[in-house]
């Protein structure tokens, strides 16, 4: 899994799914001033990294939950990266949404389904968790028997990780923060002097960006 880790890191950089500028921080719609930024769609226009990440969620799925009957992707993210792995496991698709809509019929879970069936949630990002457990939730409130999550990136904020154990639903990803250090590090994307900035920035982002900010 470590290697498997490190390579979806290298690819995420590659394509510039991944951006780091220690630097130059972005903003994101938060507030928060980042490091980092992560954009995973990109990967969608990219066969040879899509068809790895669809190969690698589903392997996660046979090996973590053979038993799942029902593939879910978060909205909007995660939908097509969803249906990949759903068709290579030839299994059925819905997908969700944190909130339900405010129109049509209301939907918070769109796609054809049955209560009680076992399920497994695919995003592309874990952040601070918030939209990932609202699909999460959505799904057992419609009675839908959530084995866990299979994300492809998380940054490893603990507020995510505490989110995850508070609703008791467990979380495997494709790659994380650390792994992606070590392959930018390794790689000359960054120097190791950049290294401590960025796992500063992951212990309290919103701290963090005051102290840039000279505030």
């Amino acid at each position: 899994m470590e290697n498997s880790a490190r390579r979806t890191a290298e690819y995420l950089m590659q394509i510039k799914a991944i951006k780091l500028q220690p630097s130059n921080p972005f903003t994101w719609a938060s507030g928060w001033k980042s490091p980092i930024y992560c954009d995973n769609r990109k990967t969608l226009s990219f066969p040879e990294v899509r068809s790895y990440i669809r190969d690698s969620f589903a392997d996660m799925v046979r090996y973590h939950y053979p038993a799942a009957e029902l593939i879910a992707g978060v909205a909007t993210g995660a939908i097509a990266h969803g249906v990949l792995t759903a068709d290579k496991l030839g299994l059925p698709f819905v997908y969700g949404r944190s909130e339900a809509k405010e129109h049509g019929l209301g939907n918070q879970i769109e796609g054809s389904f049955n209560p009680r069936q076992k399920v497994v949630v695919i995003e592309d990002l874990i952040s601070t968790g918030g939209s990932s457990l609202g699909a999460v939730r959505a799904l057992r409130e419609a009675g839908c028997e959530v084995l866990g999550m299979i994300a492809i990136f998380t940054y490893e904020f603990k507020k995510a990780s505490d989110g995850f154990a508070a609703i008791n639903c467990e979380l495997h990803t494709l790659s994380n923060y650390s792994s992606l250090l070590e392959a930018a590090v390794s790689s000359g994307y960054i120097g190791k002097t950049d290294v401590e900035t960025l796992r500063q920035w992951r212990m309290d982002p919103s701290v963090w960006g005051i102290k840039y900010r000279g505030e």
